[in-house]
């Protein structure tokens, strides 16, 4: 039977971080693939209860990937450079003298 689960390095151990379906002391056999370091486990945790049919994701629910990180800092860096005032200046105006 070939499964494939995520799970966590921590310790030098990996512990799965969803229940397996093996024998005591039962042999296997492990194969490595690395995911981004930025991995967020609470989405791969979603992941893992939707594909077994114990969650269902509310409808509107948008299949569009979150930006990566590289993406975020990106978009951060472009936005810093547009005219006008910083948002901290904004916010500091908005709320008026102390």
């Amino acid at each position: 039977m070939a499964e494939n689960i995520a799970a966590l390095y921590e310790n030098g151990v990996l512990r799965p971080l969803s229940p397996l379906k093996l024998r005591e002391n039962q042999t296997v056999y492990i194969q490595i693939l690395e995911t981004e370091p930025d991995v967020d486990r609470t989405e791969i945790a979603i992941q893992n209860l939707v594909a077994k049919g114990i969650l269902t994701l509310p409808s509107g629910h948008s299949d569009i990937a979150p930006p990566t990180e590289a993406e975020r800092l990106a978009l951060a860096e472009e936005l810093s450079r547009a005219p006008g005032k910083s948002i901290s200046e904004i916010i500091l105006e908005d709320r008026g003298p102390l």
